[in-house]
C-alpha cells in the first residue's frame, strides 16, 4: 500500500485494527496521518504518541467527547468531520479548530449533499473554524467485482466530491478504502482512507488485492464427532456481518455463541480434541474490537504481544 500511496497520500484508517502498535508500524512505513472512527481511537493514538494529523471521519455531537478532542489538539492536529449546522455548532462550542466537510457520494450514511457543502463551509468559517477540505466515502462500491464497472462508479462518485470541493476549498480531498485504493487516477483525491489492507479478511480477499491475510482467531478443538468437529470460537469472537468465517481444510457449518461447527474436507485429517486451528474472520474490523490483545507470530512462534488498545468508547 505504501508503494501506491506513499506518505501523506495515505491516511490509514485505524478502525480496522484499533491497535496503536499497528499504527506505529504504519508510521514506520512513512505514514503520519491517520483516520479514526471514534474519539477513543484518536485519544488512544495521542496517548501512544502515534501520528501527527488525525481525522475523526465521523459525525460527533457529544460535548464531553468533543471537549476531550479539543484538549488533545496541543498534541496533534485533530480534524473532525461535519455534515450539518448542528455538527458544526457542536465542534465550535467544544473548541475544535479544524473540520472537514463530509459529503455524500452515494453511500446512504453520513454526509451532506454536494450542493450543501459550500454553505456549510461558509457557516463553519463564520464561527472561526478552519475548513481543511472535503471527504467522501464510496463504501457502497467497495465490493463490486467487475473492475471496469467499479472504476466508472468510483469516478462518478469522485466527480460529486470534486464538485463539493470546488465550493468548499481547502487542501484536502479525502476518500477511499481498501476496496478502491487503486482507482483514483485521473481524480483530484489526494489522500486515501484505507484500513483493512493492514490485516485483511475473507471478504476483501475475494477482490484478490495484493494484501496478505494476517489475522486469525486461534481456536481449540473441544469436541470431535463422526462427521463434524467443534472449536471454541463463536459469535462472541467474530465479526459476523459479512458471513461465516473460513477454516482452511474444513467447511464451516454454523457458528453458535461460543462454538463453530466445522467438517473436514476430503483429504483433511480429522483433528483431535486439544488441537489448535486458525479461523479466518469474514470482517476484520468488528473482530478486532472483540479482543483485548493480538499475538504477533513468526511461523508458529509468538514474538510479540500487542494490546488492542483503541477499542471501546
Amino acid at each position: 500500500m505504501s508503494a501506491v500511496h506513499p506518505g501523506r497520500s495515505l491516511r490509514p484508517h485505524v478502525k480496522a485494527h484499533k491497535c496503536s502498535a499497528i499504527s506505529a508500524e504504519q508510521v514506520a512505513a512513512g505514514h503520519t496521518t491517520f483516520t479514526c472512527a471514534t474519539p477513543r481511537e484518536i485519544l488512544g493514538l495521542v496517548a501512544a504518541g502515534v501520528g501527527e494529523d488525525i481525522l475523526l471521519a465521523n459525525e460527533t455531537v457529544d460535548p464531553a467527547r468533543l471537549a476531550a478532542l479539543a484538549d488533545a489538539q496541543s498534541s496533534a492536529l485533530i480534524t473532525v468531520a461535519v455534515d450539518s449546522l448542528e455538527t458544526i455548532q457542536a465542534a465550535s462550542s467544544a473548541g475544535i479548530r479544524n473540520v472537514l466537510i463530509d459529503v455524500n457520494v452515494g453511500l446512504p450514511r453520513c454526509g451532506c449533499s454536494p450542493e450543501q457543502a459550500g454553505s456549510l463551509a461558509d457557516a463553519a468559517r463564520s464561527l472561526g473554524l478552519i475548513v481543511r477540505g472535503v471527504m467522501g466515502y464510496e463504501g457502497h462500491l467497495m465490493m463490486l467485482t467487475d473492475r471496469q464497472k467499479k472504476q466508472d462508479k468510483v469516478h462518478e462518485a469522485m466527480k460529486l466530491l470534486e464538485r463539493a470541493h470546488n465550493d468548499v476549498g481547502g487542501d484536502i480531498m479525502s476518500a477511499g478504502g481498501t476496496g478502491t485504493y487503486d482507482m483514483f487516477g485521473g481524480t483530484k483525491v489526494n489522500e486515501v482512507q484505507a484500513g483493512s489492507y493492514a490485516l485483511m479478511d475473507t471478504q476483501y480477499a475475494e477482490l484478490q488485492h495484493p494484501f496478505a491475510q494476517s489475522l486469525w482467531i486461534l481456536g481449540t478443538v473441544i469436541s470431535v464427532n463422526a462427521s463434524w468437529v467443534v472449536i471454541d470460537v463463536g459469535l462472541k469472537s467474530l465479526g459476523m456481518d459479512h458471513g461465516n468465517p473460513t477454516v482452511d481444510g474444513f467447511s464451516v457449518w454454523f457458528c453458535s455463541d461460543e462454538h463453530t461447527t466445522i467438517a473436514p474436507a476430503e483429504g483433511t485429517p480429522k483433528p483431535k480434541v486439544g488441537d489448535r486451528i486458525r479461523v479466518t474472520p469474514a470482517h476484520v474490523d468488528p473482530t478486532m474490537a472483540m479482543h483485548s490483545h493480538a499475538y504477533v507470530i513468526d511461523n508458529d512462534s509468538v514474538i510479540d504481544e500487542w494490546a488492542i488498545d483503541l477499542r471501546g468508547w
